[in-house]
């Protein structure tokens, strides 16, 4: 009698159990079904809203910019990707370097590089200043950086004296106090000042090319970069050598060579002369 009502007992107690458990496992299937509507919502809200984030990461380019984009897919998409953004082994990434770093480069012939060297060396230019001008703009608007002031005159307000001093302060260690230039490590140089235009000064000044350093406007002011240009154009590229013979500009090696040659031959012809007197 004990067993039967203990046996009724336990199959009570189970099926009170059953409604329980089918009560979790609504819930769960619930849950299961709630995760999956919020993903196809979500999914939906990115198809309806994809499009828009494409056309804002290819903005419209202007006139000029889509002319540079041109010259930019035929002249240097093998080495700078095909949108800029480098390729390894080849070239870097021009996002954000501006139209200052492009107009330098190719300006001045250094690009499009004939070879991979340690250094792009100055050379007739490829381009016109037309393109390079549309090639600045397309790569200032792909990803912005620094810009050259307009005009081909940048140093028509500067004051050589200052730009003198800064000069020597922050320039002449490397493109020695002449502008002639000199050498650098590891197959390096800083290249001669003589062939550079205003634009082209500023412009390295902006973007820093080889083992330069930049100086924006943090670093120097405009006014301040004007000064500088205005000493290398007035100065140095003027044969105005106070002190007489410039012996080529090249600084103390030729200098050094020069007090060895002079100086002291003329010292021990002295001595021997003395002697003989004597």
């Amino acid at each position: 009698m004990t067993s039967d009502n203990d046996r009724r007992r336990g199959l009570l107690a189970r099926l009170r159990e059953r409604p329980a458990v089918r009560s979790r496992g609504r819930r769960r299937l619930g849950a299961a079904v709630r995760l999956i509507a919020a993903l196809m919502l979500a999914g939906g809200a990115y198809t309806v809203f994809a499009p828009g984030a494409q056309a804002q990461d290819n903005p419209q380019l202007t006139g000029a910019a889509a002319e540079g984009k041109a010259l930019f897919d035929v002249s240097c998409v093998t080495c700078h990707g095909r949108n800029a953004q480098g390729v390894e082994g080849r070239g870097p990434s021009l996002i954000g370097v501006g139209a200052a770093s492009v107009e330098f480069q190719v300006s001045s012939g250094r690009m499009p590089l004939a070879r991979q060297e340690a250094q792009a060396h100055r050379k007739p230019p490829v381009f016109t200043d037309e393109q390079t001008r549309q090639l600045a703009q397309y790569i200032q608007e792909l990803g912005g950086g620094p810009v050259v002031p307009g005009g081909d005159d940048l140093h028509e307000d500067g004051n050589v004296a200052a730009g003198g001093e800064l000069f020597r302060i922050n320039c002449s260690q490397c493109h020695a106090f002449g502008g002639g230039g000199g050498a650098l490590s590891s197959g390096k140089f800083a290249p001669s000042l003589h062939p550079a235009t205003d634009r082209q000064i500023y412009a390295a000044m902006l973007s820093g090319p080889q083992n330069m350093p930049v100086f924006g406007d943090n670093q120097l002011r405009p006014e301040q970069k004007a000064d500088i240009i205005a000493y290398i154009q007035e100065t140095l590229k003027h044969d105005q050598d106070q002190g007489g013979f410039n012996l080529g500009r090249y600084g103390p090696s030729t200098e050094g060579l020069a007090i060895f040659l002079i100086g002291i031959v003329a010292l021990v012809f002295a001595s021997l002369w003395i002697a003989g007197k004597s």
